[in-house]
């Protein structure tokens, strides 16, 4: 044992120097090219930002293509990147700057060069076409092979052959496609600018020109309604029209977007409101004031896509229940241009605090699907205070559902409103209506309630007069709780029905109690309720999405028009 070397002292300490340089390398490395990383990502996203903000294209970065897709400028096959969602281009994160510089976007407005305004040439761009389109030359399928080719005008969406692309075809006029009436072309524009400058306002003889079919259309999509498709939908939007035509709600007010309206014929604008009723409800009293400012003759017959949780109002209006993607935008315009002008009653509901020193001011709202006092308030109320704390957490109409439904079964077991023909009195056009044990009265102004449930119908077993949203009368009704709302959806029972009346009297004695218009909820204490027609809303009523229930309810009112006509026949 004593024959046996020791390692030096210096030596352990070398070995331990290298462990101790390696095991910090081994940690220093992997943070430094995560950081090295980061820092060049951030670059490469502050290029593409300033790419973005001076550019005339409408960029937007995306992770993953929807289909296969391939890069305008070097034709290659791309996974990621940037496309423009006015024109279409596509294009790799490195050739952005190229594609920018060397295609051309949309032109709202055409420059006055001297040539003539109405001739407007195609403005071609090659590969990416759309699935199932057709060369307009030999009607053969394009985009057909893995690579960069064939073309499609970015106005008229048609598409051509790359061997079937002709001189001529090039410099032929675009007529703007199957959506020429609902497109306001870029000459039109240039032209009333330069009307303007002139200071002449009979826009009619520019219009005459584009045909008497001509009823050009205005989207105000909520990009924050709903699921959040909003954004999307306004990108295809953009695609298919005039840039020009397409606004964000959340950036734009309606009030200033519908100033466009006054560039158009008299009474020639439709508006397609992307949104939940909530949105409708904001358009509305925009149109509301144009009429103040004396603007009347321009105000447009608005129409509903439902990106909202209850949509009741575009579910009557004959535009369905709610929009998840499964119709195509383009079906959308089309049904839009088969769409029919209604009229739309609208209320104002005055709400006057009691108090023997109340100087308050009544609060006013405008009512289009209804107002109500009791359990589905309450449910309003409690998700309304949760949405304004994470509104990202209710961006699925699911989930949205399901939170109500949670509130419901809570209230069927709290009975927070119970007694509520103690707490209440009631007046249909003057005239007092005793009430029985109630829970919850609703005033409804169209057919649809609670998220597509038909409420003054109930299982349809009655005959009662029929409910309409443009006859100036509303359908008052009760409710004996939050099970009894729940029996009434599920057609197991019907409300009991108070009556129709021209004006509501709603007189609150004592306590607080959960009130809402159109799904705007609060808590009122006690005060007196007026509710009175305000004005009529031109909308469209698209008779293509009906339901079972739809058509199951308009037979029934003809069978009882029908009735009614034998029995005067008889009495006669």
């Amino acid at each position: 044992m004593e024959g046996e070397k020791r390692p030096a002292p210096y030596e352990g300490l070398f070995a331990d120097g290298h462990l101790v340089l390696w095991t910090l390398c081994s940690v220093l490395l992997p943070v430094f090219i995560t950081f090295w990383c980061s820092l060049q990502r951030s670059r490469r996203q502050l290029h593409r930002r300033d790419i973005f903000r001076k550019s005339k294209h409408g960029w937007r970065d995306t992770d993953l293509f929807s289909q296969p897709t391939y890069c305008c400028v070097c034709a290659q096959h791309i996974l990621l990147g940037a496309f423009c969602d006015c024109c279409g281009l596509r294009v790799d994160e490195g050739c952005l700057k190229k594609a920018d510089k060397r295609f051309p976007c949309k032109e709202i407005m055409l420059k006055s060069d001297g040539r003539a305004l109405d001739a407007m040439p195609h403005h071609w761009i090659r590969g990416n076409v759309p699935l199932c389109s057709y060369c307009v030359v030999c009607k053969q399928q394009c985009g057909s092979q893995p690579k960069l080719c064939d073309y499609r005008c970015i106005w008229c969406q048609k598409t051509v052959h790359d061997e079937c692309m002709k001189n001529s075809l090039k410099n032929e006029k675009c007529d703007f496609g199957e959506f020429r009436n609902l497109i306001i072309p870029p000459s039109y524009l240039t032209s009333i600018n330069q009307m303007r400058k002139d200071k002449k306002t009979d826009y009619a003889v520019l219009a005459s020109k584009l045909g008497r079919q001509w009823t050009p259309l205005i989207i105000l999509a909520n990009s924050r309604s709903g699921t959040n498709m909003g954004e999307g939908l306004l990108g295809e939007f953009r695609i298919l029209l005039n840039p020009v035509q397409v606004f964000d709600v959340t950036k734009t007010p309606p009030i200033k977007a519908l100033q466009l309206c006054t560039l158009l014929p008299c009474h020639s604008a439709r508006v397609l409101v992307c949104g939940g009723d909530g949105t409708v409800g904001w358009v509305l009293d925009a149109v509301d004031e144009m009429k103040i400012k004396g603007q009347e003759k321009y105000i447009p017959q608005v129409a509903v896509l439902p990106l909202g949780t209850g949509n009741d109002l575009s579910n009557t209006l004959g535009w369905g229940t709610g929009y998840a993607g499964e119709v195509p935008v383009a079906q959308v315009l089309r049904n839009v241009m088969e769409a029919d002008a209604i009229k739309l009653d609208r209320w104002k509901v005055q709400v006057t605090n009691k108090g023997y020193y109340n100087l308050r001011k009544p609060k006013e709202f405008t009512m289009n699907n209804y107002f109500s006092v009791g359990p589905d308030a309450l449910m309003a109320l409690h998700f309304h205070a949760h949405r304004e704390k994470a509104p990202s957490l209710f961006s699925s109409r699911i989930l949205n559902k399901a939170v109500y439904l949670f509130y419901g079964t809570k209230d069927c077991l709290v009975q927070e409103c119970k007694d509520l023909n103690k707490k209440v009195e009631l007046e249909l056009d003057g005239e007092r209506v005793e009430l029985p044990n109630l829970e919850g009265i609703i005033v409804l102004n169209i057919g649809y309630w609670g998220g597509g449930c038909r409420l003054w119908e109930g299982m349809g077993d009655e005959t009662y007069p029929l409910a309409r949203h443009d006859d100036g009368l509303l359908e008052v009704v009760g409710v004996y709780g939050s099970f009894h709302c729940a029996q009434i959806q599920v057609k197991l029972a019907n409300p009991f029905r108070i009556g129709q009346a021209h004006t509501v009297r709603l007189i609150l004695k004592c306590s607080m109690m959960p009130m809402q218009v159109d799904g705007e909820p609060w808590a009122q204490g006690p005060c007196t309720v007026t509710i009175t027609h305000k004005t009529h809303a031109l909308m469209l009523y698209f008779s293509g999405e009906q339901t079972d229930e739809d058509i199951s309810s308009t037979s029934d009112q003809e069978d009882r028009r029908e009735t009614e006509l034998t029995d005067e026949e008889m009495q006669v």
